[in-house]
């Protein structure tokens, strides 16, 4: 398979993405699919695509069969064949999914921005999924080399060829050991707070089945 453009990698995310996060309005109509792609939020980089890119684009991707139009609806509408037409299982077209659409990211920030997509068990989970695109040939993703003082690797997805390893400054400040990244620390927080949640329910399970059997919960 040829390497993709940016918009097709861009289109074809958006495809994924909406397919979980709106599946009342998937597959998606063109309007849809250009609001998509150029959105402001949880997209990088952020694009100015007009109607006639997103349809060049979506040619690009249907002769790859990548994408499908859909018929039967006065609006033409198109959805995504990512995994087949990848040859990868659906977990690992999350994470290419979020890769296209937001750049390169840790394993954990991949975590906490495909939970939508699809929800992993933890962090060595995706890892094992990246691991496994990496030594598909060709390669769909590769790990980039790490910045002076980051704790993690970032990962990007290479439908779009090659990927230069970034480049840093010789004797560039290197930051505490500890430093921890915004996207890392947000992948934290959330785990916190769903083993926080965890917990509640099971106390509030134990403190009813103790008033049921009319002992004390701490017994």
């Amino acid at each position: 398979m040829r390497d993709l453009t940016p918009l097709e990698a861009r289109v074809l995310g958006v495809l994924v993405e909406k397919q979980h996060t709106v599946p009342d309005t998937y597959p998606l109509s063109l309007n849809a699919l250009v609001a998509g792609c150029n959105q402001k939020t949880a997209r990088q980089p952020v694009m100015e695509a007009a109607d006639a890119d997103v349809l060049a684009a979506l040619e690009g991707l249907k002769s790859l069969a990548l994408v499908n139009e859909v018929s039967g609806s006065r609006v033409v509408r198109f959805d995504h064949n990512a995994a087949r037409g990848l040859g990868v299982p659906g977990a690992a077209v999350a994470l290419l999914a979020v890769l296209m659409l937001r750049g390169p990211q840790t394993a954990a920030e991949l975590r906490l921005n495909s939970e939508r997509l699809h929800r992993f068990a933890d962090i060595s989970s995706v890892e094992g999924f990246l691991e496994e695109l990496a030594e598909k040939q060709p390669p769909k993703v590769v790990k980039l080399a790490r910045a002076p003082g980051e704790r993690e690797s970032r990962w990007a997805h290479r439908l779009c060829g090659e990927v230069a390893q970034p480049v840093w400054p010789a004797g560039a400040a290197a930051l505490p050991a500890e430093a921890v990244s915004a996207g890392e620390l947000s992948a934290l927080k959330a785990e916190q707070a769903r083993l926080a949640a965890e917990v509640a329910d099971l106390r509030a399970l134990v403190e009813r089945l103790a008033r049921e059997l009319g002992v004390s919960a701490t017994d």
